[in-house]
């Protein structure tokens, strides 16, 4: 997959109802397995939920290493989990590693409600984070939309929390979830292990980077 592509801050589409969207995950589902449940439906190893997957289950044809402007952080105690789960705070300084799935709005819609815990099925309307870059659905976990930018000719979503990163409280992420983070980073054959070891320690806090290389067998 090759060099991380940089993603510049701010919405930058203006050309209507996109036909594709780059879904930048930054949490378990830059795993491409992780990510099959959530597309097709199913449980993931190590998780304690099965997902009843998209109305369209075809896997993404590309998937991409991205670098995003802002910070990704723990809060919050998930029931899949265990642990912290991953957030995103496009606001905050640094840069975030991701993967970017290029999806249909309709797939995009699906992964995002079951990221919300809603049963998947309709199509979201995306006339606000696509015009403002930040649209909020609602005041929980992953109910707020954002425009990280665009990459050949498609936006850049995803989605985080109403809240910034200094607004709540960290939670160590457990390790399993960490596993399918650093994994995903690795698959995506953008950065080294070592980097992604240190990224993820310095967002994890409690972890070093050579207990997540541990993790995935470095």
């Amino acid at each position: 997959m090759g060099v991380p592509r940089v993603v510049r801050s701010g919405a930058a589409w203006a050309a209507g109802r996109p036909q594709l969207i780059w879904y930048a995950a930054y949490g378990s589902n830059m795993h491409r397995e992780r990510l099959r449940a959530y597309v097709c439906g199913g449980q993931p190893e190590g998780a304690a939920r099965w997902y009843p997957g998209c109305r369209d289950g075809t896997m993404p044809a590309e998937s991409v290493p991205v670098e995003l402007p802002g910070a990704v952080y723990f809060a919050t105690t998930s029931p899949v989990w265990g642990g912290g789960r991953a957030f995103y705070d496009p606001a905050a300084e640094g840069r975030a590693l991701a993967v970017a799935h290029l999806v249909t709005p309709g797939q995009f819609s699906d992964l995002a409600a079951q990221e919300m815990y809603r049963e998947p099925g309709e199509d979201l309307d995306l006339t606000s984070v696509l015009a403002h870059g930040r649209a909020e659905l609602g005041e929980g976990r992953y109910e707020t939309l954002v425009c990280a930018g665009e990459l050949d000719g498609h936006p850049v979503l995803t989605f985080t929390a109403a809240w910034r990163l200094d607004e709540v409280a960290y939670v160590a992420p457990a390790g399993a979830y960490l596993r399918y983070l650093a994994s995903g980073l690795l698959e995506a054959g953008g950065w080294s292990a070592e980097t992604v070891a240190r990224y993820l320690a310095r967002a994890a806090r409690t972890w070093s980077a050579a207990e997540i290389l541990e993790l995935v067998g470095g």
